[in-house]
C-alpha cells in the first residue's frame, strides 16, 4: 500500500490529483501542469518532496566513508556546503544520484531519490567500514521545496525563518544553514530541481504540515501555490537535469549521462572507480544529447532515435516545453553519432519525425539570480 507524506491531507484539501509515485500518494497536479510550470518560472511554487530519502552518516570516519560511497569529492566540501554526485555499483553503473550535505567531518547527510532510498541505505550498510554509523532518517524527515523568482522574498518575509534572515540573505547556491525552531533542528538549503532560484527545507515530519500551511499563507500575496509532480518534471527537463529511471539507471554510467563533472577519478578509491577509469580511457559507448523535433509530435521516453534510418539510441525524456514552446528530447545515443549529425529522427509510435541536434541545457538556469 502506498505511503502518505505528512502533507498529504493538504493536497487532498487543495484538490490535488493524487497518483502513486515511488510508493507514495503524491499530487501530479493542482491547477494544471502548464499553469503550475509557468507559476514557478514567473512567481513561486511549493513542492512536497517529503517522499525523498535522507540518510545520515556519522562517526570519526564519516567523510572518508562518504568519499568511498560516491563519485564526487566530499572531502573538499566545507561545513555548510553541498555537492551533487552519484553512487555507483562495482560495475560503474548508477545506483542513484543524490545530494551530499556536509555538517562537519563527523556528520554527513545523503539526500536520495524516494524510489532508491531503501536500496541506497542497504548498499551503504553493506559497504560500511570503520568508525561510521549509517542511519535512515527518511520516515522522520519532511521536506518542502520553495522555487521561483520570488522564493527568497517569501522566505525572508516569513516569521518561520525570521531567526536566520541575515544569514539567509548571504546564502550561496549549494550551501545550507541550520537553525532551531520549537526545539527542533531545521535545515534550509539553497538548492532545487527547477532551474530557478529556490530553497529546500528539511524538518521533522511531525511539524511539516503546519509549516507547509503557514508558508502557503505567507506566500499568497506573491502568487505562491502548490505544484505537482507533472510540472516538477517539465521544470527539471528544460534545464536538462537528469532524472533517475530516465537518463540515469543501473544500466547507465555517469560518463554516458554527461555527469563526468561529478566523477572525481583522482580523489582516491570509490565504488566503481576502476571501471570508470577504463571507460574514460576507452570512451563511453553512449552519450546524452538534446534533440528538437522539426515537425509536430511529442517525443516520449523509450522512443527510438534514428540516424540516416538506422536506430542509434533511445529518448530518455521528452515533452513539449511550456517555456520554449517546442517539442524537445534528451536521448542516449551511440558514441559514433557525429557531433554535427544531420538526418536524425525520432520514431513516435511508428511515425518517423525529423529531429535536429540542439545544445543542452535547453533553458538557461536562474539558480544564481
Amino acid at each position: 500500500m502506498a505511503q502518505k507524506t505528512p502533507i498529504y491531507d493538504s493536497h487532498v484539501e487543495l484538490g490535488g490529483r493524487i497518483v502513486d509515485f515511488a510508493g507514495f500518494m503524491m499530487p501530479v497536479s493542482f491547477e494544471g501542469i502548464v499553469a503550475e510550470h509557468e507559476r514557478v518560472r514567473q512567481k513561486v511554487g511549493f513542492f512536497d518532496v517529503s517522499h525523498m530519502g535522507e540518510i545520515e552518516i556519522t562517526g570519526s570516519e564519516a567523510v572518508q566513508f562518504a568519499d568511498r560511497a560516491v563519485s564526487n569529492n566530499v572531502g573538499k566540501l566545507q561545513p555548510g556546503q553541498i555537492c551533487y554526485t552519484v553512487c555507483c555499483n562495482e560495475q560503474g553503473k548508477i545506483l542513484d544520484d543524490l545530494l551530499v550535505y556536509k555538517f562537519s567531518d563527523e556528520r554527513i547527510l545523503f539526500v536520495v531519490n524516494a524510489v532508491n532510498a531503501d536500496k541506497i541505505f542497504n548498499h551503504l550498510t553493506e559497504i560500511r567500514e570503520g568508525d561510521v554509523e549509517v542511519t535512515n532518517l527518511s520516515e522522520s524527515t519532511g521536506q518542502i521545496a520553495i522555487q521561483g523568482p520570488a522564493s527568497r522574498e517569501l522566505i525572508l518575509n516569513s516569521d518561520f525563518c525570521g531567526p536566520v534572515c541575515d544569514r539567509l540573505k548571504e546564502l550561496e547556491y549549494y550551501r545550507f544553514i541550520t537553525f532551531e525552531y520549537q526545539g527542533e533542528e531545521i535545515l534550509l538549503s539553497r538548492t532545487g530541481y527547477t532551474g530557478e532560484l529556490g530553497y529546500e527545507i528539511y524538518l521533522p515530519s511531525g511539524m511539516t504540515l503546519d509549516i507547509w500551511k503557514r508558508l502557503l499563507e505567507d506566500g499568497a500575496g506573491l502568487g505562491a501555490a502548490p505544484i505537482g509532480l507533472g510540472a516538477r518534471d517539465t521544470l527539471r527537463f528544460e534545464p536538462c537535469y537528469c532524472l533517475y529511471g530516465h537518463e540515469l539507471s543501473e544500466e547507465t554510467s555517469p560518463l554516458e549521462a554527461g555527469l563526468s563533472w561529478v566523477v572525481k577519478l583522482k580523489k582516491g578509491d570509490f565504488v566503481g572507480r576502476d571501471v570508470l577509469v577504463r571507460e574514460k580511457e576507452e570512451k563511453p559507448a553512449r552519450k546524452l544529447i538534446g534533440l528538437e523535433l522539426k515537425e509536430r509530435g511529442i517525443p516520449r521516453q523509450g522512443c527510438a532515435v534514428l540516424h540516416e534510418g538506422e536506430e542509434v539510441g533511445t529518448v530518455t525524456s521528452g515533452t513539449f516545453s511550456p517555456t520554449l514552446g517546442k517539442p524537445l528530447a534528451m536521448a542516449l545515443v551511440k558514441r559514433s553519432v557525429p557531433k554535427d549529425a544531420t538526418g536524425l529522427a525520432i520514431d513516435i509510435r511508428g511515425r518517423v519525425v525529423p529531429a535536429e541536434k540542439v545544445k543542452m541545457p535547453f533553458y538557461e538556469s536562474h539558480v544564481n539570480d
